[in-house]
């Protein structure tokens, strides 16, 4: 059979056109054949599709080809002069290879089939083929790919107990408006980006929410807690491992997408040393592995830790911080932000009584004065964990329910009432400063003057 004369993709057969397009118009692609016309016509077939592809003539010049660059997925023909397209897979695996490979050959044998699993061949395609045929071998395999990706990353939340943290940025005070403001600028750009902050502020929210602003949406958001496992480990989860089953660890699955480090001054010292290398090369050498992998991430930072202080004890490289200090987002603490709490409130009550089966809890007028005078030295996270707790436990505690009687209000109160007392309320909290006052309410100086001397205040 003369495959150089077959003609090219006749139209749609068992998966759509389009559909193949997307899924390898982003990858590129190594033939290894030493048969010039199945080469070429492998070529002329898929480069039109992919993002680049090469060809190579021997498993010889297959190794120097990746000795150079980076491949997403091999087609290797498995009978070559030399050594053998199996024999060549394994030893690759063995020295860091963790591209998809499809075994090419003619011989449908289980034993054939048995070793390709084994050396970690991700499919195998029987000679001769037509080009939808190996259009839909490859679209097969990178949909595989990407499936195990995300449910590797989606494993990796479940176990660090990240879920909890996703949401959205809520409020409209001034401080989360310069929040929102900032993200908004640098959400096209591939710019590193530290969040300053308070414990609970909601730094990984702002992280999410930068990371949704972007082009990178629809790729992966990984958040990675620095001080929440050893050393040895977090190594392992990002650079990989060459004898576990994963084998490529964040770095690599994260790839297309933002690395969040939260909590970076934990980072140990040669761990921040292997990271400032693949954030200034773009390039990772996975664990155990002889050859580097080309990144192409977002890399966003948190920590509510002093890393300038940090810095001058030597326990955060200078270097890095001045790598990653390029825009930096301070996120202000909940008791600066008190007009957000009844929104914030809200949102927490209505999703958590969701999954706890429970009936929400009235957020009645009292309930939130209360709330806005306390002093919330947990943040964010302090005020999630209150609703939480009031819904499991039915009620709220005494010191945030109060009663209508025991604030000597009255059963039924006009909306200028309610403002009067909630903007009074907050100024006392304040000391009367009314500038600190205006700031937490989320509104303007002179709106609180107006608002005193109508009351005679």
């Amino acid at each position: 059979m003369n495959v150089a004369a077959q003609k090219p993709p006749d139209g749609r057969s068992g998966t759509d056109q389009s559909q193949i397009d997307r899924a390898i118009r982003h990858i590129s692609i190594l033939v290894i054949d030493d048969e010039p016309g199945m080469r070429n016509y492998l070529v002329r077939t898929l480069q039109p599709r992919c993002k680049r592809i090469e060809a190579a003539a021997s498993a010889e010049e297959a190794s120097q080809l990746l000795d150079r660059q980076h491949f997403d997925l091999v087609l290797l023909d498995n009978v070559m002069p030399g050594q053998s397209g199996l024999d060549w897979l394994k030893e690759q695996r063995r020295v860091g290879f963790f591209a998809e490979a499809i075994l090419m050959t003619a011989y449908a044998d289980l034993d054939t089939a048995i070793q390709a699993l084994r050396v970690g061949a991700s499919d195998f395609v029987l000679k001769p083929f037509r080009s939808n045929q190996i259009l839909n071998v490859v679209n097969r395999c990178m949909d595989q790919r990407y499936l195990r990706r995300e449910n590797f990353l989606l494993k990796y939340e479940l176990q660090a107990d990240n879920l909890a943290a996703r949401g959205r940025l809520i409020g409209k005070s001034p401080g989360i408006d310069a929040v929102r403001q900032t993200l908004e600028k640098v959400a096209p750009m591939p710019t590193p980006v530290l969040f300053t902050g308070a414990s609970g502020t909601g730094k990984e929210i702002a992280a999410r929410t930068l990371h949704a602003m972007s082009d990178r949406a629809d790729k992966p958001f990984v958040p990675i807690n620095c001080a929440a496992a050893s050393p040895e480990r977090i190594a392992a989860d990002l650079f990989g491992e060459l004898d576990h089953p994963s084998g490529d660890g964040l770095l690599v699955q994260a790839s297309g997408g933002t690395l969040f480090l939260d909590e970076v001054a934990e980072l140990p010292l040669p761990l921040q040393a292997s990271l400032l290398r693949v954030i200034e090369d773009g390039r990772v050498r996975l664990g155990g592995a002889e050859r580097e992998v080309p990144l192409n991430l977002r890399f966003v930072f948190a920590s509510n830790a002093d890393l300038e202080a940090a810095m001058k004890e030597a326990r955060f490289r200078a270097d890095l911080y001045h790598r990653i200090n390029v825009i930096t987002v301070h996120m202000p603490l909940l008791r600066d932000r008190v007009g957000d709490i009844p929104e914030l409130a809200e949102l927490f009550m209505g999703k958590l009584s969701r999954q706890l089966g429970v009936t929400p809890l009235s957020l009645s007028e009292q309930v939130l004065l209360n709330l806005a005078r306390y002093d919330w030295p947990g943040n964010v996270r302090e005020l999630r964990n209150l609703i939480e707790r009031s819904l499991i436990l039915g009620e709220f505690p005494p010191e945030f329910a109060g009663s209508a009687d025991e604030a000597g209000v009255e059963p039924v109160e006009s909306l200028h009432a309610v403002e009067r007392r909630h903007i009074l309320t907050v100024l006392e909290a304040c000391g009367g400063n009314r500038a600190e006052a205006a700031r937490r309410l989320g509104v303007s100086r002179k709106t609180i003057d107006r608002k005193c001397a109508m009351w005679n205040v």
